[in-house]
């Protein structure tokens, strides 16, 4: 009989054991329910990057003088400079001009470096590709225009989700004049150029 006892007194205490993981896993919940959304609805929202992203590498052809400054400033010897010396103006032509930004680790030190500006970073990051060959730049592709987050009809663009005022649980609810984490490119444009 106190073996009898002794089991369900063991049962009883495994009973009540569980029920406090159960407890203390629904107590987690609970708490997260009353936090704020970190979710983005990817391709349908997109955050908008910082103003001093580094995203994908835009290129001016006509601007490059084929210095190779980028190359020996970059830490992995990246771009991929092409010239020929051009014997009647003495000066480099350039052939060709390209990056691989599946080694590119994005330092920004060939955009800083640049002697003509002739490089930029900008806030382009959807760089994801099947094949990775595909990711090495020429310079027509490095030439293509910059997209823009804030320029795409189909998707909503949201600001940082952690600087959200206390209260707020929607980023849609915000109205349009709140103020943003930080400011963004056009904005750092249109301030000087004033």
């Amino acid at each position: 009989m106190l073996k009898f006892l002794k089991q369900v007194g063991d049962y009883a205490k495994e009973a009540v054991q569980a029920g406090r993981y159960i407890g203390q896993g629904l107590s987690v919940t609970f708490d997260h329910m009353r936090r704020r959304p970190v979710t983005v609805q990817y391709p349908y929202e997109k955050l908008i990057p910082g103003e001093r992203f580094r995203g994908r590498i835009h290129y001016e052809f006509d601007k490059c003088i084929a210095c190779e400054v980028c190359v020996r400033v970059c830490p992995i010897n990246l771009p991929v400079v092409d010239w020929e010396f051009d014997k009647a103006t003495k000066k480099k032509k350039l052939n060709h001009y390209s990056i691989d930004f599946g080694v590119c680790i994005f330092c920004g030190n060939c955009v800083e470096y640049c002697p003509t500006n002739c490089l930029s970073m900008t806030e382009e990051y959807e760089l994801a590709t099947y094949d990775r060959h595909e990711l090495n730049y020429d310079s027509v592709a490095l030439g293509r225009l910059p997209y823009k987050v804030t320029d795409d009809p189909m998707v909503t663009p949201l600001r940082e989700l952690v600087y959200l005022p206390k209260g707020v649980l929607d980023p849609h609810d915000l109205p349009a004049n709140a103020p943003r984490a930080g400011a963004r490119p056009e904005d750092l444009v249109e301030k000087t150029e004033a």
